[in-house]
């Protein structure tokens, strides 16, 4: 369950924060090897044009390098601690290989510190374990999947997300993913069994506008209080042009799929339903 703080300040008016009750940090902090810095760059590209406005400022972070490939087969791996990851949703796993080595992971639902996992084709078929498509029981509920084999993992990466397999047929895997739509992947692409942890992260509600810039998000001005040369919502002496929401820059936002045309449809099976 969230967690739901009593007004006691007006900073904690209506605030409600994820509970994290999977949070335990291992005893030593984690190699400094797997930290890198992490430059900002403000919603700007290559030429210092703001590409992704309402980006500025926030807390200093240091970036985890997490494990996608999950390559080092048939050597186990104990779980140290589980840990808060500020670059992204879901919560993150260290773990001690016996060979020596320390890598971080998505930590997916029930991982408890102190467990064993593995990436192997044989049983078990454990939360945490990675194994390619082809070795998975059908029905598996999986995340952290390949697109190409030994890539490393792009799909289902959200805290919350699952995907579940289908079937198998001609080295394609069927998977119907957290959107409702039904693809194939190739069956030597490797996957996690489970469920991205922190499943609560959507349910949050920052509370103040101060906890939203610690995290670099700017404030953002409606196109309604602008002026008609600023924005085409802008503009009128009452409210109104709400009946084609737009960009700034004239796109329409609603009534169409955004979807790129460029993108193949070669391997979807069903598409999501809209």
């Amino acid at each position: 369950m969230p967690k739901y703080f009593r007004p006691i300040t007006p900073g904690q008016r209506k605030l409600v924060l994820p509970t994290l009750i999977e949070l335990d940090p291992s005893e030593k902090e984690a190699p400094k090897s797997l930290f890198v810095s992490k430059r900002r760059t403000n919603g700007r590209n290559h030429s210092g044009h703001i590409t992704c406005r309402h980006k500025g400022g926030g807390h200093k972070k240091r970036f985890r390098l997490i494990d996608f490939k999950r390559d080092k087969e048939n050597i186990q791996a104990t779980v140290a601690g589980i840990e808060y990851d500020p670059n992204r949703s879901a919560l993150i796993a260290l773990l001690h290989y016996v060979d020596g080595e320390k890598r971080f992971i998505l930590c997916p639902q029930g991982l408890k510190k102190g467990d064993q996992v593995c990436t192997s084709n044989e049983p078990p078929f454990k939360i945490g374990c990675c194994m390619k498509l082809r070795f998975m029981p059908i029905g598996s509920v999986i995340h952290n999947i390949e697109l190409r084999p030994g890539r490393g993992a792009q799909l289902v990466r959200s805290a919350g997300l699952s995907a579940q397999l289908q079937g198998r047929s001609n080295g394609y895997a069927t998977l119907r993913m957290p959107s409702g739509e039904m693809r194939l992947i190739n069956e030597e692409c490797r996957a996690t069994f489970g469920a991205v942890s922190n499943a609560e992260h959507n349910l949050r509600v920052f509370g103040k506008a101060g906890r939203k810039r610690w995290m670099g998000i700017r404030p953002t001005v409606r196109g309604v209080h602008m002026n008609p040369v600023d924005h085409p919502h802008g503009g009128g002496e009452g409210r109104g042009k709400g009946n084609l929401p737009q960009t700034p820059w004239g796109q329409f936002t609603k009534g169409y799929r955004t979807r790129s045309k460029k993108k193949s449809l070669k391997w979807v099976v069903k598409e999501r339903s809209r």
